[in-house]
């Protein structure tokens, strides 16, 4: 069959895989990388910014579950906002997500290389990059079920350290003396609570979970989409943050917030938490544990933007030709898996890591907050019942904290955001002679193919 012909991807994954997929995008060991900036900026509370974020990631989470059951689509924010909306919010939500999606691979790509020369300081950056290109983009290419196989092998190295890193923080917590007080003082203390400092820290423990939206885009490739897809977005955000909770609240008894992290320190300060727990080799256990992890993220992302760009490319947002086409034999979408690649290589020799990581949080949180109002609409303001519980707080609730942390995103975020929008609209607007036709033409599948 001619490659441009075959417009349906196989369904393979198991509500197993979803999860694991969502796990390894989100990562085990995702409030690590954060947690000594959570510490200084929650002044301690450490503990509590990540579990008011889980809560208000949840009603985000819920959102794309229930909207999946309603488009079991590839297009993921794309779609939901655009048949529910408007075609052209659909066209600005499935652009803001591309960014998201590229830029997340590309900051993989980053920390992956600089954390590979602490291994191998001969070889040079610009050989890991490649090197990490090809694996990322050769495994995706391979096939959806070949990347969910990586997936499990990767969670299951991350949840082994993990798992020996409560074990040895446990023995050196008991030689230690724990009063009740340090015991529930990672939750309160009454010496530095702050609301202020909370709200500081939930906006940067709620960018954490971000990931587990790029679940939705697998919604073509999923057994049961409407069920599964809603299962998978909703526990892959409870089991993370119930997890990392365990994970920095442990942290934060070890390295308590009375001896704040250095500037030098703030950013890999998890590292050094395990460095106390159980001395120099444990430190390197545990770099390498979060280089397999950014490896993990950087592959599912790259994963989950290809079938972004497949959905906008078959409804003709983008060139259809060269988006749209499915490989005939994997049954994946080549084009776009190389496309990705290609950018997020590019990317690694221009920007930096910092600003490569600012940049992905303005794309997402427009797409979470779109996604939350269509949500919103079809189930609450076009349903003949109105459930309020259900169907009105949630959806809500999950728009304005979207909306809060986006006007707080900082300058350089929102200036390089905008250029990307900007472009985006500006081909929009190109492809539709100035808006004046149609610009985007949906075709949602049916569950089965």
């Amino acid at each position: 069959m001619p490659e441009s012909t075959v417009s349906a991807l196989r369904r393979s994954l198991t509500l197993w895989d979803l999860i694991l997929y969502g796990i390894i995008v989100i990562q085990p060991t995702a409030p690590m990388g954060v947690f000594g900036v959570l510490s200084n900026k929650g002044q301690g509370h450490v503990v509590t910014t990540i579990l008011i974020a889980m809560v208000a990631m949840l009603f985000t989470a819920m959102s794309y579950g229930r909207m999946a059951r309603a488009y079991p689509s590839a297009g993921s924010a794309f779609t939901y906002v655009g048949c529910e909306l408007h075609p052209a919010a659909g066209y600005i939500a499935g652009w803001s997500m591309v960014m998201d999606y590229i830029l997340n691979p590309l900051i993989c790509i980053i920390w992956c290389s600089q954390a590979a020369i602490n291994f191998a300081p001969q070889v040079p950056y610009p050989v890991w990059a490649v090197f990490f290109f090809l694996m990322f983009t050769g495994l995706n290419l391979r096939g959806v079920k070949a990347s969910a196989r990586v997936n499990t092998l990767l969670a299951a190295i991350m949840g082994a350290v993990v798992a020996l890193f409560f074990v040895l923080a446990a023995r050196y917590l008991l030689g230690q003396h724990q009063t009740v007080a340090d015991l529930t003082r990672p939750f309160y203390d009454p010496l530095t609570f702050s609301t202020k400092a909370i709200l500081g820290g939930t906006s940067i423990a709620v960018l954490s979970y971000i990931g587990f939206d790029g679940i939705s885009t697998l919604s073509e490739e999923a057994e049961n989409p409407r069920r599964n897809i809603f299962l998978a977005t909703v526990y892959t955000c409870l089991l993370i943050g119930l997890l990392s909770a365990a994970e920095v609240y442990v942290a934060q008894l070890i390295w308590p917030a009375s001896e704040p992290f250095s500037a030098a320190m703030v950013d890999t300060a998890f590292v050094h938490v395990a460095g106390r727990a159980a001395g120099l080799w444990f430190f390197a256990v545990m770099n390498l544990t979060l280089l397999v992890a950014n490896f993990g993220s950087g592959m599912g992302a790259q994963l989950g933007a290809a079938r972004l760009l497949f959905g906008m490319g078959r409804s003709g947002a983008l060139p259809s030709k060269f988006f749209g086409a499915v490989d005939s034999v994997r049954r994946v979408p080549r084009n776009s898996v190389i496309f990705v690649g290609v950018i997020a290589l590019i990317g690694a020799f221009s920007i930096s890591y910092e600003r490569g990581a600012e940049m992905l949080n303005f794309g997402a949180l427009i797409a979470f907050m779109g996604v939350n109002l269509a949500a919103f609409v079809r189930y609450f303001v076009r349903a003949e019942k109105k459930q309020y519980l259900t169907h009105f707080f949630p959806p809500l609730l999950g728009f304005i904290i979207c909306f809060v942390l986006w006007i707080n995103l900082s300058y350089a975020a929102k200036l390089y955001g905008s250029i990307w929008m900007l472009a985006g609209i500006a081909y929009g607007a190109w492809k539709t002679k100035g808006f004046r036709g149609s610009l985007v033409n949906f075709d949602v599948p049916a569950d089965e193919a």
